[in-house]
């Protein structure tokens, strides 16, 4: 009788598995990153400083209008600004304004020209309903003149010569300001270079005045026409309005004082 045959299972061994890999630590929360370094951050930062700025140039305007009522009303007035014990504060804000601008602009600038490292061949107006002009693609260079300018306009007037002459109450006399508008003006390169400063500030303010309210979320279609249009009359009309005064000294005030 025949014996049935074993059958000897052999157990397989699977392979080793391979060592695992430690991967390195990374959190699952990402890193914070302010509002104001974003994109969106940054244009409403630059925008609501640019609305600052031009808050106060109306005003330094309208101030320096009063020059065309004579040296008693202009004397007074900028006597009365310096002796307000917040005009130090005053100044040491707007500064900071003025700083945190030009930084954010510039950022912007760089961040805008990284993101597109090769530029157009070329560059062509789209017309209307664009908003792209001559203003809004050399925003970044009116911008530098007008920090050239401002330095230099600071130092003619803010840090020029302290004539002093008596007037009013003031026994010790007030800072004669007028004269000093007479002696710069009364030389034409600073006249030219006056005139040209404020046509690029009125550039600056062609654009920057629109694009600062839309920065700002300020943007609808009924309103923004509207808003365009008066934002490049009160361009022109702050550029105009301040290159009126070296005009009027070098032909008129300059000519009366001398006589």
């Amino acid at each position: 009788m025949a014996t049935p045959s074993r059958t000897v299972s052999k157990s397989v061994l699977a392979p080793p598995a391979p060592p695992t890999q430690r991967r390195p630590y990374t959190s699952s929360v990402a890193p914070t990153r302010s509002y104001f370094n974003t994109s969106i951050g940054t244009k409403v930062l630059i925008g609501a400083t640019g609305l600052l700025l031009f808050g106060y140039l109306i005003l330094h305007l309208l101030g320096n209008l009063l020059v065309f009522l004579g040296p008693e009303t202009f004397n007074s007035y900028s006597h009365l600004l310096i002796k307000n014990p917040l005009i130090v504060p005053v100044e040491i804000g707007l500064g900071a304004i003025f700083l945190v601008h030009i930084y954010k602009a510039v950022t912007n600038f760089i961040a805008n020209r990284r993101a597109r490292p090769v530029r157009y061949h070329r560059t062509a107006w789209t017309g209307r309903p664009s908003r792209k002009s001559l203003a809004s693609s050399t925003m970044i260079f009116s911008g530098i003149i007008i920090l050239v300018f401002v330095l230099i306009h600071l130092v003619q007037f803010k840090y020029g010569p302290e004539y002093v002459v008596a007037q009013g109450s003031s026994e010790a006399g007030v800072r004669d300001l007028y004269r000093l508008e007479l002696e710069v003006f009364g030389n034409i390169l600073n006249v030219v270079f006056y005139a040209f400063c404020m046509l690029v500030v009125g550039s600056h303010l062609w654009h920057g005045i629109a694009s600062a309210f839309d920065s700002l979320g300020a943007d609808h279609p009924r309103f923004t026409p509207l808003l365009l249009r008066v934002a490049k009359v009160v361009a022109a009309v702050i550029a105009l309005g301040f290159m009126a005064i070296p005009f009027w000294v070098f032909f008129f005030a300059r000519q009366g004082a001398v006589s």
